[in-house]
């Protein structure tokens, strides 16, 4: 992945201008990767972008979900059910 240098912030400085950083993230929408002892540490995304990720994290998981149950349901057989008479 390419990553912009001006975008990329020593951690030390983003504790100086954490304050400036937000502002520029809000205005621009572009993340801020943080760098600490020169390697990538974390990336700073804006609210909106966070909850785009975390709808697309839900989808994933209802086709996780899916996947799960269709797998399931190719080894159901009816004719094995228990009745619940015979589990008590």
């Amino acid at each position: 992945m390419l990553v912009e240098t001006k975008q990329m912030v020593p951690i030390t400085k983003l504790q100086k201008q954490l304050t400036q950083t937000v502002r520029n993230l809000s205005d621009s929408g572009e993340a801020v990767y943080i760098l600490k002892n020169n390697n990538m540490e974390a990336v700073l995304i804006s609210y909106q972008e966070y909850e785009h990720l975390k709808e697309i994290e839900e989808i994933f998981e209802h086709f996780e979900i899916k996947n799960i149950v269709d797998t399931r349901m190719e080894k159901y057989n009816p004719k094995k059910n228990v009745s619940w008479d015979k589990i008590r």
